[in-house]
């Protein structure tokens, strides 16, 4: 990846996890306790006009491999 790219990436998650804080504790506590084969996310999105949309997934075990390599990515 472009060290530039990374660099932007990296600006951009400091100013929404600061905007958002409650959002990194939330998938904290989720990946300690819940993050396992068989959980279900459930995401719900409210548009400004009232529009909702919904989806989910069951984690599988390539889900909870797939998400592991992420985090440990943000760890080096």
């Amino acid at each position: 990846m472009n060290p530039m790219i990374f660099m932007q990436i990296k600006e951009r998650m400091d100013i929404f996890n600061s905007e958002h804080p409650k959002l990194a504790r939330f998938l904290s506590v989720v990946k300690s306790n819940a993050l396992k084969e068989g959980t279900v996310i459930e995401m719900k999105v409210t548009a400004p006009d009232g529009e909702e949309y919904v989806s989910n997934i069951r984690l599988t075990a390539n889900d909870i491999e797939t998400i592991n390599m992420m985090s440990s990515m943000g760890h080096n």
